[in-house]
């Protein structure tokens, strides 16, 4: 059956679709990866012809996905899918919570982070990791956030994607991978190899 990552956090704007998409280019030159959108809007189902080599796909019964003929499925979640992603989660084999480094955002953290302890005591091989995302260059607040979400029981993250126009723009341009900018490549290429660790951590057990 497939691994599975889901990408979720019930606050908006702190770019999970666009860690989705360049995970999964990152994955796609091992592994046979599917991305899936499960957002009603489709926001990354609609421009899945611009990743011809990407299978970007939608669902309709979230059990389905385990089934899925791929090495790999990367699910995509909207902010408003607090109702599904319960179930959602107990599908999943890692799940990462992207925030940004501002203490609203960490506080809103919190809902998410009990949604994946209650799955995690019923099923306790399910991984989870938090990354601090959009980060600001040379933002004071970010440290002070790091000590705030270490202490939240849900492993942070070593690597930091930080707020770069390459990044945000990258569900334009075929992905970071293929930008000139090496920082934002280096960032995301960390960023897997760290989920990668954890999804062989859980393999491990």
């Amino acid at each position: 059956m497939a691994k599975i990552i889901t990408i979720a956090h019930q606050k908006g704007g702190v770019g999970k679709s666009t860690l989705a998409i360049n995970l999964a280019l990152c994955f796609q030159d091992q592994l046979s990866v599917a991305l899936v959108d499960t957002d009603l809007q489709g926001s990354l189902y609609h421009i899945r012809e611009d990743f011809p080599d990407l299978a970007i796909i939608g669902v309709d019964k979230l059990q389905d996905i385990r089934q899925l003929a791929y090495d790999l499925v990367i699910i995509d979640t909207p902010p408003y899918l607090s109702n599904r992603l319960p179930e959602l989660f107990l599908y999943s084999d890692f799940i990462l919570v992207p925030t940004k480094a501002g203490f609203f955002d960490v506080m809103a953290i919190r809902s998410t982070l009990a949604l994946i302890k209650e799955a995690q005591r019923k099923t306790p091989q399910i991984r989870a990791g938090i990354v601090l995302n959009m980060v600001k260059p040379r933002s004071g607040i970010t440290r002070e956030v790091a000590v705030l979400l270490q202490s939240m029981d849900t492993p942070l993250l070593k690597t930091r994607v930080h707020d770069r126009v390459s990044i945000a723009r990258s569900s334009m341009t075929a992905g970071v991978l293929n930008s000139a900018d090496k920082r934002a490549k280096e960032e995301i290429m960390a960023l897997t190899e760290e989920v990668v660790e954890h999804i062989s951590a859980e393999i491990a057990i």
